[in-house]
């Protein structure tokens, strides 16, 4: 007997397979493509990351800080209020004491010991403001090449001639120095003629703060009290 061909309902079940491979090979052949793709793509990032700064997400955190600081000064300006106040009321306390523990330990305030830690802890300060001049610096590298790094057998005293620039820098850093002594509060003497009208120290100081705020207002009072011509 010849054999039964094959309906044409198991050819086009047949036909169905067939088309039901094809998709899927060309789904994961489209998801193979989107694979190689993104690895590309994360490669590619990965070379950018590693050919910048290692402090360049610091660096992009702040920039991205201080335009936002900018932008909320223009607003609080365009609103006529004041930014630091602005600020400080979006503080909250937690954060605030936070924020001064971690500032007392970093730099803790230990106060006047002797004359020579008084010192260092100025030049510290003072070396802590300087920004350096890469320019200068390159400048200073190539005119001078490896006697710029002296050593124990190097002799370059009085072969460097500070810059106008540089001298500006420090007249006017000298002249800020000069202006924030002149204004540090000294105790006054006390004063043998003064008027005694407190009954202690603290009754002093409270009297002293109370003619500060108020004694514009109330010396013409104070004159006929004393004139004994107050009504």
């Amino acid at each position: 007997e010849e054999e039964a061909e094959p309906g044409p309902s198991a050819a086009a079940a047949a036909e169905q397979r067939r088309e039901e491979r094809l998709r899927r090979f060309r789904e994961l052949h489209m998801k193979r493509y989107e694979a190689c793709k993104l690895n590309s793509q994360e490669v590619v990032e990965e070379d950018k990351r590693l050919k910048l700064p290692p402090n360049w997400e610091a660096k992009k955190a702040r920039l991205e800080w201080e335009l936002q600081v900018q932008e909320k000064k223009k607003e609080c300006a365009a609103r006529g209020e004041d930014y630091e106040r602005v600020k400080l009321l979006e503080v909250s306390a937690e954060d605030a004491e936070r924020w001064e523990r971690k500032r007392k330990k970093k730099n803790p305030d230990l106060g006047f010991s002797d004359y020579a830690a008084a010192q260092l802890r100025q030049y510290q300060r003072l070396t802590r403001q300087i920004k350096p001049d890469l320019e200068q610096y390159e400048k200073l590298k190539e005119q001078h090449g490896e006697a710029l790094y002296p050593t124990s057998d190097s002799l370059l005293h009085g072969t460097h001639v500070p810059s106008k620039e540089g001298v500006d820098r420090m007249v006017a850093d000298l002249e800020k120095q000069i202006e924030k002594r002149e204004k540090y509060s000294r105790r006054r003497p006390y004063n043998d003629d003064a008027d005694i009208d407190y009954i202690n120290e603290r009754n002093a100081k409270f009297n002293q703060k109370a003619e500060r705020f108020y004694g514009k207002y109330t010396a013409e009072i104070k004159q006929n009290l004393e004139r004994g011509t107050a009504v």
